[in-house]
């Protein structure tokens, strides 16, 4: 019997997987101290190709007219 070896993608592999499903990473972080805020960090990264932008686009700008 053969041990099982984990399965490995390329960078190729995994950079086409995140431009056809798309990846969002949001972050959002305050720094208050004695409840005054000191700082505040807003991140939104957004990463996916131009077909998945246009097939999602209309329910984008819903999102950001809510906002």
């Amino acid at each position: 019997m053969g041990s099982a070896r984990p399965s490995t993608s390329s960078l190729a592999e995994v950079l086409d997987r995140i431009l056809d499903k798309g990846i969002v990473v949001d972050l959002r972080a305050r720094l208050s101290l004695v409840g005054i805020e000191m700082v505040t960090v807003e991140v939104r990264v957004t990463v996916g190709s131009v077909d998945t932008f246009l097939h999602y686009a209309s329910e984008i700008a819903e999102i950001e007219a809510v906002e």
